[in-house]
């Protein structure tokens, strides 16, 4: 921690460390965790002490993720063109590049011993989908070909973030694998995806100053939002289509309550180039995929306790 005369007190230093793990993107790890814990609970193996070891589990990695994500854009210089951002804590002088690299090993080592842990009581499956997490939260934005940086940013984020989180925290606590947890998430998949896209529709200039290959700078504007009109009623049809092959239960179509502020972020996002404004939909994009899986997790679970 700093120890010059003006270091900042230790309660603002917490807040400093709670900025940079960037909380309002935890809930891209809350959501899929509890879906995976309902299907769990559908079928008879909820486990309390699993799903919070679990959750814990995931939101390490995550953590990791974001603090790495922070020192290696910064690292690339790729930070310097942007004017918005979640994190932003390098470039505005609040840590240095090594107690964030440090935040980002300290807690990607504890998702890994908690990975372990389920490795030793469940089995091998828990092993590959940790290996190919740990993978992702590494190589992200890290290496001489971060993900990031050649256009698999989203594809990265929509496989773990979605499908392997809900299938993984299933398997831990039910130790069997339910197609359910693969098709169930991807509503919630598609919806995470699009945040780590409206941040990139958002810095599609900055990132292509920067050399910073994402979709939205390889394809252009005019592609970046189509993909955004794409995975935002990706989610919505999706969910229809889970209910009538009987994968997810009616209630679920509880979500229909979000296709109009859906249909208005999609207007922004088609119609702006302001990095403001593309700022203001990344956050709603953000909240979108909050209130969307909890209505979606939650009527999931209404419907299996009725």
């Amino acid at each position: 921690m700093p120890t010059t005369a003006n270091a900042p007190p230790s309660n603002s230093l917490i807040n400093i460390w709670y900025q940079a793990i960037r909380p309002r993107s935890l809930t891209a790890t809350y959501i899929p965790v509890a879906l995976g814990g309902v299907i769990a609970f559908e079928n008879d193996k909820f486990h309390i002490g699993r799903f919070i070891l679990a959750l814990l589990g995931v939101l390490f990695l995550q953590m990791s993720a974001n603090l790495l994500n922070e020192y290696f854009d910064y690292a690339k210089g790729s930070d310097t063109q942007k004017t918005h951002g979640l994190g932003m804590i390098l470039a505005r002088g609040l840590l240095t590049p090594k107690q964030v690299l440090f935040g980002g090993i300290l807690t990607l080592g504890l998702g890994v011993m908690i990975g372990l842990y389920f490795v030793a009581i469940t089995g091998p499956l828990v092993l590959v989908i940790g290996i190919g997490g740990t993978l992702a939260v590494i190589l992200y934005t890290a290496g001489p070909y971060p993900l990031a940086y050649i256009g698999l940013g989203e594809l990265t984020v929509f496989i773990f973030m979605g499908p392997l989180i809900v299938l993984g925290t299933d398997y831990v606590l039910s130790e069997t694998i339910h197609s359910a947890a693969l098709w169930g998430s991807l509503p919630i998949a598609f919806l995470v995806a699009n945040i780590l896209h409206a941040n990139n529709l958002r810095d599609l200039d900055a990132d292509d100053a920067e050399h910073k290959r994402t979709l939205a700078v390889i394809f252009g504007r005019r592609f970046a939002r189509f993909e955004y009109i794409t995975l935002t009623t990706s989610a919505f049809v999706s969910t229809l289509l889970l209910v009538l092959t009987g994968v997810a239960p009616v209630l679920t179509l509880a979500i229909g309550i979000f296709v109009w502020e859906g249909w208005k972020l999609i207007q922004i996002a088609t119609h702006s180039v302001d990095p403001a404004k593309l700022h203001i939909v990344l956050l709603k994009t953000a909240r979108l995929h909050k209130w969307f899986g909890g209505v979606y997790v939650g009527a999931w679970l209404i419907a299996v306790l009725i």
